[in-house]
């Protein structure tokens, strides 16, 4: 496979932005058109695969929200489009953004409860044993590497501390390195497609 083509697959690996928005629990009328307005114009744009919110409970101020698109370039053109600048517009003096978030692949298990949204219709996520099975084949080797190396030199430093240097390192490296890139790798097969359509979107 080309580089070429391996972006291509990366490109086309559908993405889930989660955004909290922080407004007066007196507004919640103006607040829930709002939302509805904006799911309204994203229900027209390419690639849109779904979206939801979930209103705050007990007088609490935050407003969960989060939309799908089928790939990183579709969000960009939804996100430059005219039609959300002026729905971002309209909430000046009504709420607040406090958080964006973004999610693709297998970094995905960490987005909020989907369930809890209302009107949210994203793709199914892989079954866990294919999750398990795809975490295992890079925490194996690297966990393997770090103990040969990392571990040898900590061998006289007591458990708790060598653990923990061994933790610190090892996390980062498998959160923000390699598993987006297996995730990459193996999207066709998380995504239930054979190896020879490993190409198609």
């Amino acid at each position: 496979m080309t580089s070429t083509q391996q972006a291509v697959t990366a490109d086309d690996l559908p993405v889930t932005v989660s955004f909290t928005r922080r407004a007066d629990p007196a507004h919640a009328v103006q607040m829930s058109a709002w939302i509805r307005a904006g799911l309204t114009l994203a229900e027209g744009a390419p690639g849109f695969l779904g979206g939801g919110w979930v209103q705050p409970r007990n007088g609490a101020d935050e407003w969960h929200m989060l939309c799908r698109f089928d790939s990183p370039a579709t969000l960009a053109a939804w996100e430059a489009s005219p039609e959300r600048q002026w729905w971002l517009g309209s909430a000046q003096g009504l709420a607040e953004m406090t958080r964006t978030e973004r999610r693709t692949g297998i970094e995905g298990w960490f987005d909020s409860p989907v369930a809890a949204a209302a009107e949210v219709a994203p793709q199914p996520a892989p079954p866990r044993w294919k999750q398990a099975t795809t975490i295992w084949l890079v925490f194996f080797p690297l966990n393997l590497l770090a103990t040969v190396t990392l571990g040898a030199l900590l061998a006289d430093v007591h458990v708790v501390a060598r653990v923990a240097a061994l933790t610190i390192v090892l996390t980062p490296l498998m959160t923000y390195l390699l598993l987006p890139w297996i995730t990459r790798q193996l999207s066709w097969w998380l995504a239930g497609r054979r190896w020879r359509d490993r190409r198609v979107g």
